[in-house]
This record gives structure tokens, sequence and C-alpha cells, in this order.
């Protein structure tokens, strides 16, 4: 009876239970989306007998990307085309394939795809050996994605919660606002829409040329770091402020229309975005890879390279801002990706910080990352790309200079306070805000913190390589300088009321003498729009005041201003309720 050739019949790929035990059901059904490190199974049935080992033979093929190599299983390299027999036993170091009986004329394939595997789409092909006689077939396409739930694979993540929040979870919140008044934006990231996951796997493609020069082969997106600085570079955006022929940043509700649109249109800049939907992008394409992903907010980002470690804000004898563009963001957004760092022998992994907004970093416009957080907590900045600016812009000192003329300027104060405060995050399970500061640096004025800033000063400034740390501490007393305080007067702005739309703003300004005789002070008082970035536009108000203190008084007033809010309009998007974005005026 097996003197027959045996005969392929129906190949049943088992894509929903694949999929469901792959957590990669949210997909849909349909397609076979699997997690490397874990096998799959599927069900081959025979037309005319059994499985007879003795005379029948199987071998795989899979291959992925345009330009594949034929290349031998390896458990050090990241491969594009592997071809493998079936056995009687997995090899969990490479593709391999395995059965057993299922029942009369059908046999049921476990196959492997090793922790390392390169990431994308497959082709899948049998090739049937029986009695010397050979013929394939193909058996269509199936995806691979990074695995968090296998221990063997860099972004393996060991608890479920942050698992289902940084992966699975497809509503996020970004943080806007400043710091004592933080707002919450709703954001769907959607990274299980329908045709999401092609989407991403072409932003790779696009993304080759940057990361090798040129697409021979995808070998190297069996590295999340290297996946990681791809997406990064492809999600960048130039900044523009001409909104006239592109979407307004601030009304895209989600990811998913950005990508469409990204893609729909032949795969040209979308316009325009902002730092809070790069990140937020970035999000779901690193989701949709199957990295953990979460996107960070932090308050008080200086953008300005010309001084490291110091941000500089001038101001006229009226109060009014005079700095041009880009100093000083009133927050910032990048992403944070889970990994271990085998480029820095890390066996665990960690947070890593990856921002796709083009800063200005010296050598003209880059994205950075990935980073270690931890190391820019510990001011360890030769450990990986561009630690050294976002420790500079998190840890600077905030100067304000009076600009008498043109040519002279008067130290006000320096403040080395407000840089770099309340990063928050979107906490695990639920839609409270999480402040995860003290995982960028340590507290103020702690000794650790210091040994940190030390560590990276000698590192930004090279003339300090081996500087002592009195010297360096002599270098920063040169900053400071008294504070009004010291002049017996001590001044601070309150907010009375939490700042609502269409409400009164509410701010109460605090004056105290803190001696015993009377003091005559005059006050310039000015209000003027800074935008998020910075950006200082005209004054709307301003006014001079007279104001005696009599000893060890205190005096408070109040904002002027009432006005309600005209002109606004608001954008609706959400998923399986609208085709598209909708706008309401």
């Amino acid at each position: 009876l097996n003197s027959a050739v045996i005969e392929l019949g129906n190949i049943n790929l088992n894509c929903p239970a694949n999929c469901q035990c792959h957590n990669t059901h949210f997909f849909g059904p349909d397609r076979q989306i699997i997690r490397r490190g874990q096998a799959f199974n599927f069900y081959v049935h025979f037309q005319n007998r059994d499985w007879d080992d003795s005379v029948d033979q199987i071998v795989f093929t899979v291959e992925t990307g345009s330009h594949s190599q034929t290349l031998l299983p390896s458990p050090n390299l990241g491969i594009t085309k592997c071809t493998f027999p079936m056995g009687r036993c997995l090899d969990q170091t490479c593709w391999s394939a395995s059965y057993k009986t299922h029942q009369p004329k059908c046999i049921n394939v476990s196959v492997f795809p090793p922790s390392n595997a390169c990431i994308g789409r497959y082709i899948f092909n049998i090739q049937v050996t029986s009695h010397g006689h050979t013929y394939q077939r193909c058996l269509g396409d199936f995806y691979v994605l990074f695995n968090p739930w296998c221990a063997d694979d860099p972004v393996y993540m060991d608890n479920q919660a942050h698992r289902e929040e940084y992966v699975l979870n497809e509503h996020g919140i970004l943080y806007e606002g400043v710091h004592k008044h933080i707002t919450s934006r709703p954001w769907h990231f959607g990274q299980f829409e329908d045709g999401i996951l092609d989407i991403c796997l072409k932003v790779l493609d696009i993304g080759a040329s940057y990361h090798h020069g040129s697409d021979r082969d995808h070998c190297w997106r069996n590295d999340p770091v290297h996946v990681s600085m791809v997406v990064n570079h492809m999600v960048r955006s130039n900044k523009n402020n001409d909104y006239l022929k592109g979407t307004k940043p601030f009304s895209w509700n989600g990811s998913v229309p950005i990508l469409q649109q990204w893609y729909n249109g032949r795969c040209r800049p979308v316009r325009y975005g902002y730092c809070g939907s790069l990140a937020a992008v970035m999000c779901t394409v690193m989701r949709c890879l199957g990295i953990p992903s979460r996107v960070v907010t932090n308050f008080c980002f200086p953008c300005s390279t010309e001084n490291p470690l110091g941000i500089n804000e001038i101001f006229d004898c009226t109060g009014k801002n005079l700095c041009g563009k880009d100093k000083l963001w009133r927050y910032h957004c990048w992403n944070e990706s889970w990994m271990a760092r085998r480029d820095l022998k890390q066996c665990c992994g960690d947070w890593q910080c990856l921002d796709p907004t083009p800063l200005e970093t010296g050598r003209g416009s880059a994205c950075s990352g990935p980073t270690w957080v931890r190391s820019i907590r510990e001011g360890e900045l030769d450990l990986d790309y561009d630690g050294h600016h976002l420790f500079s812009r998190l840890n600077s000192n905030y100067i304000g200079w009076l600009s008498q003329n043109n040519a002279k300027k008067t130290k006000l104060f320096c403040d080395t306070w407000p840089c770099g405060q309340h990063l928050s995050t979107k906490s695990v399970g639920s839609d409270q805000c999480e402040d995860i500061t003290g995982t960028y640096k340590y507290e103020l004025g702690s000794l650790k913190s210091k040994e940190a800033y030390y560590r990276a000063y000698r590192r930004i400034h090279p003339g300090y390589c081996n500087a002592s740390n009195c010297h360096i501490d002599r270098e920063l007393s040169s900053l400071h300088n008294p504070f009004l305080s010291d002049s017996g007067v001590n001044m601070r702005l309150k907010m009375a009321n939490c700042p609502m739309y269409g409400e009164d703003v509410q701010l109460h300004w605090l004056l105290e003498n803190l001696r015993n005789e009377p003091k005559n002070l005059n006050f310039n008082l000015c209000a003027q729009i800074i935008t998020y970035n910075g950006c200082p536009m005209d004054q709307f108000w301003k006014d001079k005041v007279n104001v005696t203190l009599g000893p060890r008084e205190e005096i408070s007033f109040c904002n002027p201003l009432q006005e309600d809010m005209k002109n606004c309009i608001m954008t609706l998007e959400g998923c399986g309720l609208f085709k598209e974005p909708m706008t309401i005026e």
C-alpha cells in the first residue's frame, strides 16, 4: 500500500487557534500572525494513504524580504530565507518542524520560529519527497512579530498586566499643559486596525535604506534596537508652522488616519504633526510589531543647544519674553520602548527612550535614541545613542536675563528646578497619570543626583574630563545669583482654580515683605501667549503697579481678564463609530 507516492490533500493552517495562542487574534482570525520563539500548528491531510516516515519526507521553506538569500539555519543570525526538514521533535535554536499523527491520513505539524527570527511577512512553501518523487506547494504567507511573552526574546516583559497595557491596549492618553496643570488628551493607537500591520511593515521597507544603505536583505529586522532606530527615523517630521496646506497638528486624535494617509499617499510625509502625535504614531508602530511601548511627557523641556546644561530666556523691561522660537518647550513627548540592549550586554529588558521629534544637536537636526533610561539617571552618557542630549535637556539650569539694550544683558535669576520635571505617562490598567520622573533623575539635591551630574558634566564638557568635583562645583556656582528673597521680598504666582475652557482663569499674585521695615515697590506686569514649543507671541495685556508693603505684610492681586472662548473646532474619532474623523465647529 505504501508503494504509492503520497498525495497532498487539504492543508488547514489553523489560523484562529494559532492567533489566539500567540496573542495576535486582535488583528483578526483570517491571517496567520504569530510571534517568534513560539511554535504554531497546522494540519496536513493526504488523499491516498497515511504518512510513512520510512518513505516520505517533508522539507519546509520560509522566506521574507524581496531580495532574500538562501541561508542555513543559525542560532546567531537573523535569517531571511531558511529551509528545514520535518522531524519528530523541535529544535528551539533555529527554524524547525515536527509532527504527530492527528487522525487517519492527517498529521499535526508544529513549526518553530526561533526567538531571533526576523520579523515580517514570510512566504511558506512545502516540499514533499515520496519514493524518490518530489513536488512542491506554496502554503501562502504568514507574519512573524516580536514576542514579549517569550523569555528568550529581547523584548520579553514578565508582567502580564504590563504586556496588556504596553502591547495590546489600543487606547492611550497623551499628557499636555504645564507641570502644575497637566491636561489629558485621549489617543487611539489602533495597532490592530485593519491594514495597519502591513503599513507598519511598509515603514520598515522604506526605512531599510536608512539603516544599511541598501535593501539587500532584511536580516537587521531580528534586532529590536535596529528596528526601533528605523521606525524612529521614519516617523520623524520636519517642523513647519504653515498649516494652510495640511492638517493642523492638534486636530489628530489617533494614529490610524495618519498612517493610512501616509500609505495611501505613496509614503509622502503627512502634514502636520507635533511631538505628541509623532510619539503616539511611533508607539502604534512599535506595539503593532510586538515591542512594548508607551508615550512619555516631560514638562519644561529646553531644545536649544547653544548652552548645554543651560537654557536662557530673555525679557525686556516690561516683562515681555524676547526669546526666539524653539528655546523652551512647555512640554515635550517621546516614546519609551522595552527591550534588552544586547549591544550593551544587558540580560533583561528595560525602558529605552526614543524621540522621533527632530532636535537640534549641534550637528544639525536628528532624532535621538534608543537611549537606556537608566543611563540618563546615572549620567552614564557614553553607553548609547544621544544620551548626552537628553540628559542636558532634563537637567538644565534655567537662566533669566533682562535685556536693557541691544548690547547689554543683566542676569535676573538662575533656577535649577524647572527643566525635566513631572515626567508623566498613562498608568497600567487605568486612565490615571503616573509620574515616572524618578526613572530619569534622582531627587534634586541628593548625593546620587550630584554624582550623576558630575559624571555627565565630564562627558558633556570634554575640558572637564579629569576635573575634580570641587572644580565642577566652582564652575556651577558661578551661574547662581542672589534670590529675590535675599532682598527681603517673596513673590509667587498661584492658580486659584483649575483652568477650564470657557471659564475665567483666576491667577493670584502673592507678595510678601520679609523685613521689619516697609517697602515701596514698582512692578511692570504683562501677559503674552507662549506656544507649547516656547515661541512667544504678542502681549495681550500689560500694566504698571506700585505696591507699598508694610513690615512683614502680604497682599495679593487677581488676573483682571474675563473672556469667553470663541471660534472653536472639535475633532471626533472613534473606532467603529466613524468611517473617518469628523470636525464640528
